[in-house]
C-alpha cells in the first residue's frame, strides 16, 4: 500500500541551516510567561535546549532520573526547576504528571528529548523492550497525562527528539518487544525512531482543533553527546568514521554538528513563527525534512547525507495504527477531548 503522507512534509524557506545553533534561533524571541518541560533537559541537547529556552525568557521544568547528576549539570542556570522522573517506570511518570497538573498551570511546550541507543537487550517490569520504552512509549505516556495543560494554553507544541536512525528499521507491529524475532540494538533503535515521528503524526492530527501542533525531528550527526556511550567501538569502524584504534577520524569530526548547532532544530521546532500553521512533520537542520524515496545517497563518513525521512515512518495509516497499539500496550486509552 502507498503511504499516505502530509503535503506539507517538504522543506520551506527558512531563514536557519544546518550550521545554525540553538542561541542564533532563539534571538529575538521572548517566552517570559511560557511553560516548558524537557525530558533529558540536562544533559548533551537536551541541556543546550534548556540554555536557549530559558535565556529567552521560559521557565523550565526537567524530570530527570538521576537527580544528582542533572544538578551538577544545571549549575549556573536560572529559570528550571528538576523533578523526579524515569521514563521506563508508568508509576513515576504518572507521579509526575499529577503533580504538574494539580498544580494548576499551563504547559505551553513538552519536548520529549530523552533517549537511549545502542544498549543490550534490557526489559521493564511489564517485558517491554527498553529503546522503545524509553525513545517512545514513555513519552506517549508522559503526552497522554500532560495534556490537559497543554490544552490550557491555547499554542502549544509537542516536539519529539526522533533520529535518521528511524531509516534503519520501520515499526513491526507484530513484534516490537523482540520477543520471537532476534535482538538487533539498531533495529530496536530505529523502530523507537520511527514511532516518535509517526506519534507527531496522530497527535499533531488530533491536536489541531485545541491548536496544539506536534513535530518530531533530526537534530543532525552530533559530536560530544554521550547517546553512544554503550556502542561498540567496532561498529563504529564498520560505518567508517573511526580508525583501526577505535579515534574518530578528524575530518569526519570536522563535519560533525557541535552540541549548539544540534539543539538548533529543536528549538527551531519549539519557536519558530514558520511553524504556526504547520504540524505533524519530520524536520531537520532547521527546516521540514525532505522525503526520502531512494534519490538521497547516505554515506555514514559524510554527515550531511545522513538526511531525510523515509515515508513509511510518516504514513497516516501506520500513525493510526500505531496509536491503537500504544493504547494496548499502556493499558490506557489517550482521551484527547
Amino acid at each position: 500500500m502507498e503511504p499516505i503522507i502530509s503535503t506539507l512534509q517538504q522543506p520551506i524557506q527558512s531563514e536557519f541551516n544546518a550550521s545554525s545553533t540553538a542561541r542564533e534561533v532563539i534571538k529575538g524571541i521572548d517566552l517570559a510567561g511560557k511553560t516548558v518541560i524537557i525530558t533529558g533537559g540536562y544533559a548533551g541537547i537536551g541541556l543546550e535546549t534548556t540554555k536557549a529556552l530559558t535565556s529567552a525568557g521560559a521557565y523550565v521544568i526537567i524530570p530527570a532520573r538521576d537527580i544528582e547528576k542533572a544538578g551538577k549539570n544545571l549549575t549556573g542556570i536560572k529559570n528550571f526547576e528538576l523533578e523526579k522522573m524515569d521514563l521506563m517506570d508508568p508509576s513515576s511518570i504518572d507521579a509526575f504528571a499529577e503533580r504538574f497538573i494539580a498544580s494548576g498551570r499551563i504547559l505551553d511546550l513538552l519536548i520529549n528529548n530523552a533517549g537511549i541507543m545502542w544498549v543490550p537487550l534490557r526489559r521493564d517490569s511489564r517485558g517491554f523492550e527498553s529503546q522503545l520504552v524509553t525513545n517512545y512509549l514513555g513519552q506517549f505516556h508522559l503526552t497522554a497525562k500532560l495534556w490537559p495543560a497543554l490544552k490550557k494554553a491555547n499554542g502549544a507544541r509537542v516536539i519529539s527528539v526522533s533520529s535518521y536512525g528511524h531509516q534503519m528499521a520501520p515499526f513491526d507491529f507484530e513484534d516490537p518487544n523482540f520477543e520471537k524475532r532476534d535482538y538487533d540494538t539498531l533495529s530496536g533503535y530505529g523502530q523507537s525512531k520511527t514511532a516518535c515521528n509517526l506519534f507527531a503524526v496522530a497527535l499533531d492530527k488530533r491536536g489541531k482543533e485545541y491548536n496544539i501542533r506536534a513535530y518530531s525531528l533530526h537534530p543532525g550527526s552530533v559530536y560530544g553527546t554521550d547517546l553512544g556511550r554503550e556502542e561498540p567501538i567496532e561498529l563504529f569502524k564498520q560505518l567508517g568514521t573511526h580508525d583501526e584504534n577505535g579515534n574518530i577520524k578528524p575530518e569526519v569530526q570536522a563535519r560533525l554538528k557541535t552540541i549548539q548547532q544540534g539543539a538548533a532544530t529543536t528549538v527551531w521546532c519549539a519557536v519558530s513563527p514558520q511553524l504556526n500553521e504547520i504540524g505533524g512533520v519530520y524536520c531537520e537542520n532547521c527546516n521540514i525534512a525532505e522525503t526520502d524515496r531512494g534519490q538521497i545517497e547516505h554515506k555514514f563518513d559524510e554527515p550531511e547525507t545522513i538526511r531525510g525521512v523515509q515515508p513509511y515512518s510518516i504514513d497516516k495509516n501506520n500513525a493510526e495504527h500505531l496509536w491503537k497499539l500504544s493504547e494496548e500496550m499502556l493499558g490506557f486509552r489517550f482521551d484527547t477531548k
